[in-house]
């Protein structure tokens, strides 16, 4: 299936659920929501490079979302199970999809996303990953992308921000160039601002972050980057505390995962003992 009818098509399932008489019986508000969630869930998969040569079904009730269909292993199951995670208003997975190393994929494959992401995909990306880290989420930057060149602007309060925004957009996947016009403002009271916001970011972490939330984000922020090949580490949290798990190409590599792990909202520590360099 075509990207953009990959995306026509989660949208006007959406939507028809959302019309559908089984849906307006009981609770019409209730059930537009759950339409809308299990487009989204539908849309992310159709998105996700290791996940849209599957089919996956997608039903919502009660902020749960019950995943059926079949996938070749058990990595592409739990990682369909984090991306619905990280959808907002999916609370719990019941994931029902089954492993089978033979599915067939040549229809999807001929379609893949996986050589590159569009650039409002890459916008999404970029944004989200600005979003969850604990540095850069209260910072004023917009996010454009066209024909994979993202573009910075807004204001933040130190070359640190600024350089981290960059290396943020920069390690995503989808992105060719960044070009950073991002403004450094020195105004007074920006420092006692920043100490707030720090205050405030710290008071964030404490307060009920959950592991479910820790965990997608994690995953979901190892998945977006160009330089790892995030299907392969799995990532658990316990009251803030990142296991990471798995296999990695370098040393490089695996720095660079715990860094992206430990810049995630909530995040304690990071235990990445687990991780192994493959040689």
């Amino acid at each position: 299936m075509h990207k953009l009818k990959a995306l026509a098509y989660a949208t006007a399932t959406a939507g028809i659920l959302a019309l559908s008489p089984a849906h307006a019986q009981t609770n019409p508000n209730n059930d537009v929501a759950e339409a809308r969630l299990e487009g989204s869930v539908a849309t992310a998969f159709a998105l996700n490079r290791h996940l849209n040569p599957f089919r996956i079904q997608v039903a919502v009730e009660d902020q749960t979302a019950l995943l059926t269909g079949t996938v070749e292993n058990g990595v592409n199951r739990n990682l369909a199970e984090q991306v619905a995670l990280s959808i907002e208003g999916i609370d719990r997975v019941n994931n029902q999809i089954a492993i089978d190393t033979n599915v067939d994929q040549s229809d999807a494959q001929r379609t893949s996303l996986a050589n590159s992401l569009d650039d409002a995909t890459t916008t999404a990306a970029v944004k989200s990953k600005l979003l969850w880290n604990r540095y850069t989420q209260g910072l004023d930057i917009d996010v454009d992308t066209h024909n994979s060149v993202v573009t910075l602007t807004g204001a933040v309060d130190s070359d640190a921000a600024r350089e981290l925004a960059e290396r943020l957009a920069r390690n995503t996947r989808g992105v060719l160039e960044v070009r950073n016009n991002l403004v450094i403002t020195y105004e007074p009271g920006t420092a006692v601002r920043a100490q707030q916001a720090a205050g405030q970011a710290a008071e964030d972490a404490a307060d009920a972050v959950s592991d479910a939330w820790i965990t997608s984000k994690v995953k979901s922020s190892l998945l977006f980057s160009r330089s790892l090949d995030g299907v392969n580490i799995s990532v658990t949290s316990r009251a803030g505390d990142v296991t990471l798990s798995g296999s990695v190409d370098s040393e490089q590599s695996r720095e660079l995962a715990i860094e992206i792990a430990q810049g995630i909202r909530g995040v304690n520590n990071v235990d990445a003992g687990a991780l192994d360099v493959l040689r």
